[in-house]
């Protein structure tokens, strides 16, 4: 008798909302991603609700809360109480973000869907695995192997590989083929016919141009602002892409010898960074060949100056600077305050760095 394997999407299906699958395997339930977004509206939780108590594992793919938003809130309210599988940089970047997003909502409104300490139990839970590393799973689960493979969107972010009786169920969401400064391209490629395979069209109609023109522009842009006297407010995520930016903004400044500052606010940008500095085995092959050549980690910043509170960058030096700040939705946190601030001055720029979280209205 073969493999019954069953689908079901729960949240980020014909939307760009955040993602959350079930996937049954001959009765074992895997809950596949656990997001939210800036929005922390429970009413998008409701397939979740429905079904978290009867889930037997949950694996993450990506430490943003588009794809762990929900964790906490669901492992409080919802009766989801499975272990949790992902791999070191989901697991400590995803617990960054959720402090970062608890920190900023504290700050504006009587936010009260979870606490640090309901952050701190819900990733108490969870079993980090190397990139390839095959985990089998026991009891109810026994006969299924679980193993993380590289996504190449955020650093640690996963394709998840689901395997029973010689049979692939294979998870690809978000994933990059292109090589970046910071992550090498996804292995998608190296699978073969997978019996299940979950995946997004989210770029298929974008024409991606070429990441060196793509940043040449961005920098222009910055500069040209810069120059005419305006700042540069880029609303950023706490600890996804903004790893890729930073490089990038590290990179221009050196070429153009740019001494306008940059500054990186989110309520644990010091954390983000000292971890990231530690993650460089799971960074890209030239990065890794780089430091062992040189000894020089590509995330000591030259040009960034991490700030954790407002105050600091208020008393910062007068003149045009550059703010990276999250929330990227602008829905609350640094970015919202700054935004408010600098909008009715036409010599400021606000620059998007993400798609699919609008501000609500």
């Amino acid at each position: 008798m073969g493999t019954s394997v069953q689908v079901t999407p729960l949240c980020g299906v014909y939307n760009e909302n955040p993602l959350s699958y079930l996937v049954s395997i001959d009765g074992f339930n895997l809950l596949i991603d656990c997001g939210w977004n800036d929005h922390f509206d429970p009413s998008l939780l409701q397939p979740l609700s429905r079904v978290a108590s009867t889930i037997d594992a949950v694996l993450l793919s990506h430490p943003d809360t588009l794809h762990l938003g929900a964790l906490p809130y669901a492992i409080k309210q919802l009766g989801l109480s499975a272990p949790v599988y992902s791999t070191e940089p989901v697991y400590r970047l995803g617990l960054l973000t959720m402090y970062d997003q608890f920190l900023s909502r504290k700050q504006v409104s009587e936010f009260d869907l979870f606490t640090l300490d309901d952050i701190d139990s819900a990733f108490q839970s969870v079993t980090r695995l190397t990139y390839s590393q095959n985990h089998h799973l026991s009891g109810k689960g026994e006969g299924i192997v679980i193993a993380p493979h590289v996504a190449g969107h955020l650093l640690g972010g996963t394709i998840w590989k689901i395997t029973k009786d010689g049979e692939d169920v294979i998870y690809a969401v978000d994933f990059n083929h292109r090589k970046e400064r910071h992550l090498n391209g996804t292995v998608l490629g190296s699978f073969v016919r997978p019996a299940v395979l979950i995946t997004d069209a989210y770029n298929a109609l974008n024409n991606q141009p070429y990441r060196r023109q793509k940043d040449k522009e961005f920098g222009d842009i910055l500069k040209k602002t810069l120059r005419a006297g305006g700042n540069v407010l880029l609303p950023v995520d706490t600890a996804g892409r903004i790893l890729e930016l930073i490089l990038m903004l590290e990179s221009y400044w050196a070429d153009e010898n740019l001494n306008y500052p940059i500054y990186f606010l989110t309520y644990v940008s010091s954390s983000t960074i000292d971890y990231v500095k530690s993650f460089l085995e799971w960074m890209s092959d030239s990065i890794a060949k780089s430091f062992e050549q040189t000894r020089e980690n590509i995330f000591l910043l030259k040009n960034i100056t991490l700030l954790v509170n407002k105050a600091d960058l208020d008393n910062a030096p007068d003149g045009p600077k550059v703010v990276l700040a999250s929330m990227a939705s602008l829905e609350a946190g640094f970015s919202h305050d700054i935004f408010v601030e600098w909008g009715n001055d036409v010599k400021n720029l606000v620059l998007f760095t993400e798609k699919g979280q609008e501000p609500k209205g």
